[in-house]
């Protein structure tokens, strides 16, 4: 067999997967999990390039900090993943992670890889250096963690990604910060306080970048960002559980280009009036 024609159904060789990535190599429940599917996606015959130290994690930060908006994908399947996350990325999502709870997750994420080269695409939920691994290895450019995970946060220290792990309290994002970490999930924010939480962390905590996360409406992005988050980690607000379940892709892009609108406009706002002093700053309904 020609190398292209193993390239061809690559990542169901598992040998040849498993001899790629030694030592982290999966342990069998993973591969059963996170290469589950079968379908034709459209992977080109180039393999993922790795671009100099700093680049890929600078950019992501800096596609965070100007979307405003992080788009986290969970589906039953990696073929519904995918069109869920290319109908996203259409409507103008340009950070989007699928969660390792997905079936076939690293499947859809050398898909998206090779079809969106220049979207930041992560993988979210990651909890062990194995699955961490993996996901580099595949392209991704971004990993997230509901907690700290201090192996992954030394496997990305050459930049050659951004790592977000999870904290709760001032204690671990100021541990998580020291350790290395560029920017920080705050997790779970809604069931904190919420855009009450943000505002009290970004007292003591100007200098660090925070991701809010959890239980957030579209509605409530330019709160958030309004109060000092960077960004907001939106679910089901743009990947509304009833259109996942029938495949409603139309209505998920619609919700994206909404998302994304809002990320943006919050944002700009927020960047004039970083000087004017105005701590109450939100989004008039109209201008949504």
């Amino acid at each position: 067999m020609t190398t292209m024609a193993i390239a061809s159904i690559w990542p169901l060789n598992l040998p040849i997967f498993s001899s790629t990535i030694k030592p982290f190599t999966p342990s069998a429940y993973s591969y059963r999990t996170h290469f589950s599917s079968h379908f034709r996606c459209k992977i080109s015959d180039n393999t993922v390039s790795v671009s100099p130290n700093g680049v890929v994690a600078d950019r992501v930060l800096a596609d965070i900090q100007n979307s405003g908006v992080i788009a986290c994908l969970r589906a039953q399947s990696a073929e519904v993943a995918i069109e869920a996350a290319r109908e996203a990325l259409r409507g103008g999502i340009s950070v989007l992670e699928i969660t390792m709870s997905t079936p076939g997750v690293f499947e859809a994420l050398q898909c998206l890889v090779q079809e969106y080269p220049s979207a930041s695409l992560g993988i979210g939920t990651v909890l062990d250096r194995a699955d961490a691994k993996v996901a580099l290895k595949l392209g991704a450019k971004f990993l997230m963690s509901p907690a700290m995970v201090k192996g992954i946060l030394d496997d990305v220290a050459e930049d050659q990604a951004l790592y977000i792990p999870g904290a709760t309290t001032p204690t671990e994002i100021l541990f998580a910060y020291n350790a290395g970490a560029k920017i920080i999930k705050v997790y779970p924010v809604s069931t904190l306080g919420g855009v009450e939480y943000i505002a009290a962390l970004k007292k003591p905590f100007p200098h660090i970048p925070l991701v809010a996360s959890q239980g957030i409406t579209i509605d409530t992005v330019d709160q958030y960002i309004a109060q000092g988050a960077s960004a907001v980690v939106l679910s089901d607000a743009i990947f509304d559980k009833r259109a996942m379940d029938e495949r409603n892709f139309v209505l998920i892009r619609e919700l994206a280009s909404f998302a994304a609108l809002k990320g943006n406009k919050a944002i700009n706002i927020s960047d004039r009036c970083s000087t004017c002093g105005d701590d109450n700053l939100t989004l008039d309904q109209d201008s949504s």
